[in-house]
């Protein structure tokens, strides 16, 4: 008996750890590291760096905004347009080991 997967299960579990991963700590880092930067312009106390500091901050919050709805956006639509195979196969890596109808989108 085959898994939904064709056999490949632990290779997509893997891969949806790894997408979960990516959609988690990247946003996070890209926040910290920003706020860093910004703790050190502060610290220094020079207004032109804090005003470098703060554009640069809001430009990783906007980076980590977008890593997290892409990699959101391409599940959707991978699970939208895939067959109902993959919808299965992706599921089950992330536990959900049925699928009802609904609409074609991924959950989880």
């Amino acid at each position: 008996m085959t898994d939904a997967c064709g056999g490949l299960l632990d290779v997509v579990t893997i891969i949806r750890k790894v997408v979960d991963v990516i959609k988690i700590l990247i946003p996070i880092g890209l926040i910290v590291y920003g706020l860093l930067d910004l703790g050190k312009a502060v610290i220094a106390g020079k207004e032109d760096e804090m005003k470098k500091a703060q554009g640069t901050l809001v430009k990783r919050c906007i980076y980590a905004a977008a890593v997290f709805l892409v990699v959101n956006l391409v599940v959707f639509i991978t699970g939208f347009v895939g067959a109902k195979g993959w919808q299965n196969c992706w599921n089950a890596a992330g536990g959900n080991t049925t699928i009802g109808d609904n609409g074609g989108s991924v959950e989880g």
